[in-house]
């Protein structure tokens, strides 16, 4: 699978990279944990994925309350050095392990966590760490200093963070140049036809300083699937089922006929909505590549077909435009 270099950090991953956050649970959601994918499941996909020649897992210390780390661990065990040794690892570090547990980037959590994390994965070293929420309670410096330190001791290779706007992504740059301390090399933040809020001032702060940019929820919690439709109930087991909330908004008229029109183009080219969908964000030159959250082994196919759907910027416009009010 093409490769595509992550920021500044020498890294390069593959231009999919497999989404382990519903592993044991529903992301971080405590009252989720113990739901989504069972051991055996998680496998099944780890093996598709590796299959396809995705190399780059992403999870997070919290997704099912640490079990998502553990099913990955436990499955590089049983795969050999071989297969751990071309496996990518990112993880995260920010939210709770379970209701009532302290979370946060306070240096001793950072590196309390990571232990953990290391532990969980059965590694020395994790390829990628990332700080999953911006921690209103600690100042940004005191955490790139515990970043900083990690790297230095050969724990991480690369710190880059999720789920920022534009002026936390700018103070930490400053800070790190200021400080001399290693930067983030990449964002990770929601992105899709129908989540654009990067575009105002993290996308254009990624193509000034060179960073990368892995956008998960590629396909806005199942929406670009067209698995859901204008006066009928959601699917049971979806994410309109599970964790609505941040979805709502979704759920107006013009969002129906977006999709409508999606379908149209995708139909006009062959595809479904999501290969569709996945190919837009592939075609941005600013993507270095897309995370995805299959649930099954098969939910991979639209991910392997969008590869070699190359859309020109007047199509990635004219596709945007579907969904203008």
């Amino acid at each position: 699978m093409e490769r595509r270099p992550l920021g500044r950090s020498g890294l390069e991953v593959t231009r999919i990279v497999l989404g382990c956050g519903n592993f044991g649970g529903i992301g971080s959601a405590p009252e989720l944990f113990g739901h989504g994918e069972s051991r055996d499941q998680a496998f099944a996909l780890m093996d598709a994925a590796w299959d396809l020649g995705i190399t780059t897992f992403d999870t997070a210390d919290a997704y099912g309350g640490g079990r998502s780390e553990t099913y990955i661990g436990d499955w590089l065990r049983a795969k050999g050095p071989e297969v751990r040794q071309r496996i990518q690892l990112s993880t995260k570090v920010y939210n709770p392990m379970d209701a009532g547990e302290d979370r946060g980037l306070a240096p001793e959590r950072i590196r309390r966590q990571l232990d953990g994390s290391l532990a969980r994965l059965g590694v020395e070293r994790v390829d990628m760490y990332l700080a999953h929420e911006p921690d209103p309670d600690t100042p940004i410096e005191r955490s790139l200093e515990a970043f900083e330190e990690l790297v230095g001791e050969g724990k991480v290779r690369a710190i880059g963070t999720s789920n920022v706007d534009g002026a936390g992504l700018a103070e930490a740059l400053e800070t790190s140049a200021r400080r001399g301390f290693r930067r983030f090399e990449w964002v990770q933040n929601s992105y899709s036809l129908l989540e654009r809020g990067a575009e105002a001032k993290v996308l254009p702060l990624c193509e000034e300083h060179g960073l990368g940019f892995t956008p998960f929820s590629p396909l806005a919690g199942g929406w670009l699937t067209g698995k859901y439709r204008e006066g009928e109930s959601p699917p049971p087991g979806s994410r309109m089922t599970q964790r609505p909330e941040e979805y709502r908004h979704l759920e107006n008229p013009a969002t129906y006929r977006g999709l409508e029109r999606l379908g149209e183009e995708a139909r006009a080219r062959g595809v479904d909505t999501a290969t569709l969908a996945l190919a837009w964000l592939l075609s941005n030159p600013l993507v270095s590549a897309v995370v995805v959250g299959p649930r099954r082994p098969e939910h991979l196919e639209p991910a392997r077909r969008a590869l070699d759907l190359h859309l020109s910027e007047r199509e990635r416009e004219e596709l945007a435009g579907l969904f203008d009010p």
